[in-house]
This record gives structure tokens, C-alpha cells and sequence, in this order.
């Protein structure tokens, strides 16, 4: 056919082959129709209506305010936004770099310096506009530029990894011979390429501060921060995400082991119920401590001299930081360390004064040492006898004395912190109230925002002053406890003193085991026994205590367990009832995990470890609480529990759901996350629950284990097992109220929440009976936020109980801020609760009611907690079931772990073991 075409068109006829032509045509070249055989009917096919468009849930709307509580007047750390020009528009620009071969540059922090020189050289050719640029592949400019593609030359007179005040990254030299460095500090020529990619109405923000948002008014809104950003880079700070580092050594503090807590600022905007708000906290990154390599490794490995460290872990901690080198001052990047000493370490040295018949220079094979010693007179001193630095390529190293070397300032450590550093950690960067403020007050002046021209072309101004909100202090729930007796708490705390426990167990099988902490165990165990008489705890004498053999104190943690179960197995007659474990360290001990899964998943026995160290009556109480709750008992509860006078609880069947994924620490990206589900039971109390956990793929948040079909069809998913528990706990009744809090997920998660994790409780009722319609509450608690509150005119935390749902809240959406617990050190950070989903029909009050309630109904305290129980209760168990993955032996789960992957192309996740029956329902988290 298309010979024809051609054909005609050469004789000029192609305006006369019309599409009737071109259909006879095509007709005289296909084949003839097939014969249909005699008595044979063509099948008709049917074709099946397209399936339905499923409605997406989206979070709901606010259905009012609460009214219950005493009024506090309240300040925040957000602070007022004005903005006069909302006519205009931010126009959306791509950016491509080029160097001048045409290869695009890829290395970090070259974008910035490359795009400022570009502003500075081009500023008339650019209409006088300036950039927020995001230093990678994004700018925005306030109106548009002259035209929508522009082609720019950019030339750097050097490029080097030299930090601006502390924050450019660029390339590293590659050699360290002098003329690879004056080619380095050579001028460098770049291509940049702007295109127009989009316009953004600033009608946009006044339409997201009525809670209309949309994709505009969240770029609108990312503008603003990515001005805030570029502002911060051209003070030379570190930049992560919305938080800001200075490079001021008044900011630094040391957790130990060559680590520094680095003390910067939060600075977001935000859209509120008052308009726009810039919301400013005091933040905390860690970085590498600054200064002499050698320092800093000494520190890093707790050693008092150079020759006791250990080089192998010095490689993998070195490896990428950037040093300083004496005397040049230049930057380098480090890429590795030499395998000999700087004394025994060779390479060839140019003769510049000696050619060879070729007319090439002549090497000299040469010692880093004696090269040093002779052309730069520099005599080694510390490092002669130790590895060199190696700065430059594989192929084509370059190496330098590590006593010449000085690390560069504000370098991230992203390594996860070990207890010691935490605990650091925690005590220096404590601030009361009005010392939060002060510096909060001082670090917005020296922002001085008010200097930004592109927030000057939009009429954008910041307020200096801390906004005024109303909060309201809720009453905190009376308590019951042994023998009727009713508990007030005070300020978001009570006291067990002369109370006993109100449903105490009985413990009579139950034995000691000592993992050779040093103690009187006998006195530890008379002082339990009468502690627990005390409470209402009858405590039988343990059977038998069993003393670790000396011969196994340092073998692997498994054996230490498999050789005490042998002991512990064959001396007792029965099950007992509990065992309590002596353990030497109190945190990250490797006894605990192995222990754990040991008992919980083969044996189905109750197990509390304790650390037998300034052990008295108040960390005996502490430890009786636990014990009682996982065997069952309980210590307190709501007095309306279990009565008619909590009819968001008691009028119908409920059951409340808390949900968490933890996920490995920073650096352990193999590690699988864990998803924990804890459920009420027992309905009408909402102070009992059970867990259940799965593992994920590693950094996943959302849970895909809800509802699972197996290979025959059966569900093997979380929430089964949870519904069919509280069916049997609670007198055979369904839940016809389903109270779900989820933690841990940010705002653009939330409609997975609603439209995937959601879908997967409704699948799995359904499963069970389907004509269950349950109705359902989805409540979402973030803790990882930066709005505070401070009493105006006082030194204390905001009172427990403080509640917010006006002004700093989402113009729109249901959400507030709650303070339940009492803040006794630094400044107390609220839990922000988001409804995003309410088909029972709650009012306000009736929400934050139920929040604050179960703020009160945690069995191992005798505070209120910062965020409800159920979602701790999840948080605990999976960091408890966590300690199996942690501790396992790498041999048995290398495959899985190692990144294996199944057909589907997802990460693969080892199985975890299933509890025992005798545990699985109780609270073996607590």
C-alpha cells in the first residue's frame, strides 16, 4: 500500500486520494474473509461493563470546636504571616547543568555557586529577577523571565569541596601533585539551561488559608520554604530539610565519641485557621566532631593513643568525609586509607629536571614520608608509622599524612546513636519553656528575613511576635484501684502509696534466673515478695534460682540462652508462671532478645528482666506493674470504665485499634520494619489489649498485612486475629465500632491511611461476616512536629490536659493539638491528633475526651503519657518483637535480610515465629 501512495504522489496525484480511495485500496489488498463452516454459530463475545471508579476517602472536615475545659491563655512558636501581594505569580522554572564537554554535573552543592554566578553575571539579562533555587534541578522566580528557554555560559574561577561558611559540597581534587592542583583552582566553564515549567497564582495561598488546598497552593507553599532554604545556604549553614545549622561552636555539644549535637533551627510555613504562619523550633542534628583526623578517631574508638586504633573501622567511618590540608588549606574528600605506613607507602615521583631518550620525565620511586620531609620540610611526627589518607581515585590515589589532615566542619554523622550518646543527647539539649523562647526570639531576628527580596516582592512580612492562642485544660479522669478505692490525679500524676493493684494476680510457679549480674538475689527476691503483698500480689517463694555457669559467660548470646534452658528445664517439674531474668546491662543487652523470642515463641512463659542496680521499693513497684499487666492483672483503670457514664465506649460493642511500624536505625537499611497492631478486648474496658506483629519490607510505613489472603484462601492477616479475640473476650459480640489511632505517618500519607490501610480493616470484616457493617473512627497521632506552647509570663510547661483546636490548627481539616502529659524537664511537645474519618458521628469534646482519657489507662505508669495508650502499646511491641530480628543469627537470615528479592521484584522479609498460645493474648509488650 504504501508503494502505491508513493507512486501516486510522484505523479502529482496525491490530493486526489481521498480516505474513499485509500479504503478501496486497502480493501483490494487484504485476503478474503475465512469460509464459516456448515452448522457452526460464531460465539458472541461479551464484553463486561467497565468496572466502577471507586470513590476515595479524603480527610474530613472539621465538624466543630470543643468547648469542655478551664480557658488558659497560651503563646506558640509560630509566628504571623502577612501577605499583600496575592495578584501575582511564582513561575516554575527546570534547571539542567552542563559542564562545557557537555557532560551534566551531577556532583552536589555545585548547583548553588554555579547559579549565583549565573545571577550576579546575567542579572540584566534576567529582568532584574531573583531566584529561589533548590539547588538541584528546580528555580521559581516572582514573575516571569524575559523568555520561557534560556541558554546560559557560567564561569567559576575555582572549584574545589571548599565549604562556604560551612556549607557548599563540591567536587574533591582528584591528585595531590602541584600541577593537578593548579588545574583544580583553574577557572571551570558550566552550560545552564532554564525552562519554563509552570505558573503558580500566589491566589493559591489565600485559597489554601480557607482550607481549599491544591496542588498549586502546596507548591505555593514549598516556594516559601525553598526561599527559607536558599536564605540559610547563603549564610553559609548546613541545610537539612526545613532545619538550619550555623557553623558557631556555641552550638555544639558533645554526646561522646567524637560526635557533636549540632543546635540549628526549624523554619517552616504553614497555612492556619489565622491566616499564614512561619513556625519556628530549635532543632538538633548530630555531626562529626571538627578538627584533627586523629583527634576525632581516638574519640570515635575510646582510645589514648594512635596505635590502638583499630584501622578497619577507621576506614568505614572516614570514608566520604571531607578533610583540610596543611598547609595548602586545600579540600579534599576521603576516599580510603592505605594499606602501609606512611614510612613503607611508595609512588613515583616525577624529576622535572631529568628526561628520558623518549623525552619523558624520569620517576623516582619515593617515600610519602621522606617526599613530605624533602620538598614541603614538614617531619612527621605523629603519623609516620600509621596509614596515609587516601584523597584521590582507585586507579590513581593520592595520599596524605593523617597528622596534615583536619576534618571540615558541620559534616552529618547519620550512624544511630548508642545508649550513652542518646542519654547525652537528651540532657544537653533540654530547654525550659522560657529559654526555648528566648533563643527562638534572638534566632528570627538574626534570620532577618525581612532582607529576602523575593518574600519582599510578594508583600510577604513575618511578625517578631510569638502568636497568642486560647487552649483549654481538660480534667483528668478519676482512677479506680483494689477495693473500690478512686485515685485523683494531680497534675498528670498519682500514687500507689497505700493502694493495692486493682485486679493483682496470684504468682505461685515461678523461678529466678541470673545472667551472672552481681546481687543478693535472695534479698531481691524477699523484697519483690513483700512489695507485691503490698499491691495485692500474693508471691509464692520461687522454686529454684538459676546462676549462669561462669564457663558460657562469654559465649555468643544463643548459647548463653539454649545453655540456661537446659538447666532451667531440667531442674523445674512444670511450666511455671513467670520467670524473672537478671541481666547486667540495663540497655541494648544482647541476653534480651534471644531470651525473649526463647520464652515467648517455644515456651509461652511471662518473662520480666531486671537490671539489679540501685534496686528500691519505687523500682520494685515499676517492675510489679509490668509483671501483674502480662500476667493478666490490672493496676488501674478508668473509673467510668465498665459503666454506663462512657457511652462513646460502653453504649455499643467497641474495639480500639493502635497501630505503629518502627523501622531499623539510621544506617541499617537491611534491617525489616515491623508492623504492630495492639487491640482492646474484653469490651467494655478500654485498659486491656494484645498485639499483633509482622515484619515489612525495611523502611516501609504503610502496612500491607491488614487483611491477607493465603494460597487456599484463608485471611492470615492482622486484623482477623484481633477481631475474633475481642469476639471471644467480649462475650461473643462483633465490634460495631471500630476506633482505629495510627502513628507514625506524615500528611501526604494520610489518604493511604484512608484508601489502602482503611480498606484492609473494612476486607477484613467483611471476610468474617458479609453483612458486617461496622462503623469506623480514624485518628492519626504525630509526635515528630515543632509546635510548642508556653505559658505567657511563666517559667512551667503548659498544665497536663492543655488542649488546642483554634488558630494554629488546618483551616479545614478536623485536627488538634493535645498536652496530656506533665512536663517536668525541658520544654513539653504536644501530640498533634488528626480525625481524619468519623462515621460513628462523635462530637469535639467527645473526641478529645476519649484521647485524654486513654492518655490515663497505661499500665506501666503512674503518669499520663504523651499519646494514647494503644499507640505505645504497638510501639512497645514492636520494639520488643524487633529484638528477635536484631539479635538473630545472620546465618539464618543473610538471604532474606540481604536484600532477596521475590518474583514481584519486592525485597523479601523473613517469617517471624509465631507466639505461643499462652502468651499471644496477653500483654507480653507491657
Amino acid at each position: 500500500m504504501e508503494a502505491l501512495i508513493e507512486m501516486d504522489s510522484g505523479n502529482g496525484s496525491s490530493g486526489d486520494l481521498d480516505s474513499a480511495n485509500l479504503g478501496e485500496i486497502t480493501e483490494a489488498l487484504l485476503p478474503p474473509p475465512p469460509v464459516i463452516p456448515p452448522n457452526v454459530e460464531p460465539l458472541r463475545v461479551e464484553t463486561e461493563p467497565p468496572p466502577k471508579k471507586k470513590n476515595l476517602r479524603v480527610p474530613m472536615a472539621r465538624r466543630g470546636l470543643g468547648t469542655k475545659g478551664q480557658k488558659i491563655p497560651l503563646l506558640t512558636n509560630h509566628f504571623k504571616v502577612n501577605v499583600t501581594n496575592l495578584d501575582g505569580y511564582f513561575y516554575h522554572y527546570s534547571v539542567a547543568l552542563f559542564y562545557d564537554d557537555g557532560r551534566p554535573v551531577e556532583t552536589k552543592g555545585v548547583g548553588r555557586k554555579v547559579l549565583d554566578k549565573l545571577h550576579e553575571t546575567y542579572r540584566s539579562d534576567l529582568a532584574d529577577k531573583d531566584f529561589a533555587y533548590d539547588g538541584e534541578k528546580t528555580l521559581f522566580t516572582f514573575g516571569a523571565l524575559p523568555t520561557n528557554k534560556m541558554d546560559f555560559s557560567v564561569v567559576l574561577e575555582e572549584v574545589s569541596s571548599k565549604r562556604t561558611n560551612g556549607n557548599s559540597n563540591l567536587d574533591s581534587p582528584d591528585d595531590g601533585d602541584k600541577k593537578r592542583m593548579r588545574r583544580r583552582n583553574q577557572s571551570k566553564s558550566f552550560r545552564v539551561e532554564i525552562s519554563y515549567a509552570a505558573k503558580i497564582p500566589l491566589q493559591a495561598l489565600a485559597s489554601a488559608m480557607r482550607g481549599q488546598e491544591s496542588e498549586n497552593s502546596q507548591e505555593a507553599i514549598r516556594v516559601l520554604d525553598i526561599i527559607l532554604r536558599q536564605h540559610a545556604a547563603r549564610q553559609g549553614c548546613l541545610l537539612v530539610r526545613q532545619s538550619f545549622f550555623h557553623n558557631d561552636t556555641q552550638n555544639f555539644e558533645s554526646v561522646g565519641d567524637g560526635v557533636l549535637g549540632c543546635r540549628g533551627f526549624h523554619s517552616s510555613f504553614r497555612t492556619t485557621q489565622g491566616g499564614m504562619s512561619l513556625n519556628m523550633d530549635v532543632s538538633t542534628t548530630m555531626i562529626i566532631q571538627p578538627g584533627l583526623v586523629l583527634d576525632f578517631l581516638m574519640a570515635n574508638q575510646r582510645v589514648k593513643d594512635t596505635f590502638s586504633i583499630d584501622w578497619t573501622k577507621a576506614r568505614r567511618v572516614l570514608k566520604n568525609l571531607r578533610v583540610k590540608v596543611a598547609p595548602s588549606n586545600m579540600e579534599y574528600r576521603i576516599t580510603g586509607l592505605s594499606e602501609k605506613p606512611c614510612r613503607e607507602l611508595t609512588f613515583e615521583l616525577k624529576q622535572k629536571h631529568s628526561k628520558n631518550e623518549n623525552g619523558e620525565f624520569e620517576t623516582m620511586e619515593v617515600t610519602v614520608y621522606d617526599y613530605f620531609l624533602k620538598h614541603h620540610q614538614i617531619e612527621l611526627r605523629d603519623s609516620a608509622d600509621l596509614p596515609c589518607l587516601n584523597v584521590g581515585k582507585p586507579k590513581r590515589p593520592t595520599y596524605i599524612p593523617l597528622e596534615l589532615c583536619e576534618l571540615v566542619s558541620l559534616q552529618r554523622y547519620t550512624k544511630a546513636l548508642n545508649t550513652f550518646q542518646r542519654s547525652a543527647l537528651v540532657e544537653r539539649s533540654r530547654q525550659k519553656p522560657q529559654e526555648r523562647m528566648n533563643v527562638l526570639s534572638k534566632a528570627l531576628k538574626v534570620s532577618n528575613y525581612g532582607t529576602e527580596p523575593i518574600l519582599r516582592s510578594c508583600g510577604i512580612s513575618i511578625s517578631p511576635s510569638f502568636i497568642q492562642v486560647e487552649g483549654r485544660v481538660l480534667p483528668a479522669p478519676k482512677l479506680k484501684t483494689g477495693k473500690g478505692d478512686e485515685i485523683f490525679p494531680r497534675n498528670g500524676r498519682w500514687n500507689f502509696s497505700h493502694k493495692k493493684f486493682f485486679e493483682p494476680v496470684k504468682i505461685e510457679r515461678w523461678a529466678v534466673v541470673n545472667f551472672s549480674a552481681r546481687c543478693n538475689v535472695r534479698g531481691l527476691v524477699q523484697d519483690l515478695i513483700r512489695c507485691g503483698e503490698m499491691k495485692g500480689i500474693s508471691i509464692a517463694d520461687p522454686f529454684d534460682v538459676f546462676e549462669e555457669n561462669q564457663r558460657f559467660r562469654k559465649a555468643p548470646p544463643m548459647v548463653r540462652v539454649e545453655k540456661m534452658f537446659e538447666e532451667v528445664q531440667s531442674r523445674l517439674p512444670g511450666a511455671p508462671q513467670f520467670l524473672l531474668c537478671l541481666l547486667t546491662e540495663r540497655k541494648n543487652c544482647e541476653i534480651y532478645g534471644p531470651w525473649k523470642k526463647k520464652n515467648l515463641t517455644e515456651f509461652g512463659i511471662v518473662t520480666q528482666c531486671m537490671v539489679p542496680m540501685r534496686v528500691n521499693d519505687n523500682y520494685l513497684l515499676n517492675c510489679l506493674m509490668k509483671i501483674n499487666a502480662k500476667l493478666g492483672g490490672l493496676n488501674s483503670l478508668l473509673t467510668v470504665e465498665r459503666t454506663p457514664a462512657f457511652p462513646i465506649i460502653s453504649k455499643v460493642p467497641t474495639i480500639i485499634l493502635g497501630m505503629d511500624v518502627s523501622h531499623g536505625s539510621p544506617g541499617q537499611s537491611e534491617i525489616p520494619s515491623i508492623a504492630a497492631v495492639v487491640s482492646s478486648r474484653e469490651w467494655p474496658l478500654i485498659s486491656r489489649y494484645r498485639a499483633s506483629v509482622r515484619l515489612l519490607p525495611p523502611k516501609v510505613e504503610m502496612i500491607d498485612s491488614l487483611f491477607k489472603k493465603s494460597s487456599n484462601g484463608e485471611d492470615e492477616g492482622i486484623i482477623r486475629e484481633l477481631l475474633l479475640d475481642f469476639y471471644t473476650s467480649s462475650g461473643k459480640r462483633k465490634p460495631e465500632h471500630i476506633i482505629i489511632f495510627r502513628d507514625g505517618v506524615s500528611e501526604s500519607q494520610f489518604n493511604q491511611v484512608l484508601n489502602v490501610e482503611l480498606d484492609q480493616v473494612i476486607e477484613a470484616c467483611k471476610y468474617l461476616d458479609e453483612k458486617w457493617n461496622p462503623k469506623f473512627l480514624v485518628i492519626v497521632a504525630q509526635k515528630n512536629h515543632h509546635t510548642k506552647f508556653f505559658q505567657p509570663g511563666s517559667p512551667d510547661n503548659v498544665p497536663p490536659g492543655t488542649i488546642v483546636d483554634t488558630k494554629i490548627c488546618h483551616p479545614r481539616n478536623y485536627d488538634f493539638y493535645l498536652c496530656a502529659q506533665a512536663g517536668m524537664i525541658g520544654t513539653s511537645r504536644p501530640t498533634h491528633y488528626h480525625v481524619l474519618y468519623d462515621e460513628i458521628g462523635f462530637s469535639p469534646d467527645e473526641v478529645q475526651e476519649l484521647v485524654h482519657s486513654l492518655s490515663y489507662v497505661y499500665q506501666r505508669s503512674t503518669t499520663a503519657i504523651s499519646v494514647v495508650a494503644p499507640i505505645c502499646y504497638a510501639h512497645l511491641a514492636a520494639a520488643q518483637i524487633g529484638t528477635f530480628v536484631k539479635f538473630e543469627d545472620r546465618s539464618e537470615t543473610s538471604s532474606s535480610h540481604g536484600g532477596g528479592s521475590t518474583a514481584s521484584g519486592q525485597v523479601s522479609v523473613p517469617q517471624l515465629p509465631k507466639l505461643k498460645e499462652s502468651v499471644a493474648n496477653s500483654m507480653f509488650f507491657c
